[in-house]
């Protein structure tokens, strides 16, 4: 199943800032969490942190190269499964099956990559627009 909060919240960290990534991973996560999940908080610190990764990477690599926003996409999305699967078996003590746990991993990366595959385009024109508007030039007209 892919996990289209993952690539939204990394968007935002990559396209607008760390804190505006983080703040809607843990809201995403917090409802995500309230809606799907046991306990509540779990999922929310962990779309923090991919948003939070998603401003660290704006400004160490270029958003303009379709491989890049692809090793982006898998990166995080193996942190955030990897991190949620280990919370989980410490929290509700069940047995770590590696295997299966890595054929789901798998799965669920391919998956989102082909997700960003199609909507690389769209996510990249809003994501332009909505830099433009927030990360603009702040420079004083009034002496030029």
């Amino acid at each position: 199943m892919p996990n289209i909060f993952v690539i939204f919240v990394l968007f935002i960290g990559l396209f607008y800032s760390r804190i505006a990534g983080s703040v809607y991973g843990i809201v995403f996560g917090v409802l995500l969490d309230f809606f799907i999940g046991r306990k509540i908080g779990i999922s929310g610190i962990m779309l923090g942190a991919v948003g939070l990764i998603g401003g660290v990477f704006d400004k160490n690599f270029s958003k303009e190269n379709r491989f890049t926003i692809m090793v982006m996409v898998a990166v995080c999305t193996a942190i955030y499964e990897i991190s949620l699967y280990i919370a989980g078996g410490i929290i509700y003590h069940y047995t770590f099956e590696i295997l299966n746990f890595t054929k789901i991993l798998a799965i669920e990366c391919i998956y989102n990559l082909l997700i960003t595959i199609i909507l690389y385009p769209l996510i990249q024109n809003l994501g332009y627009k909505i830099e433009e508007v927030y990360k603009g030039d702040k420079i004083l007209t009034r002496y030029f």
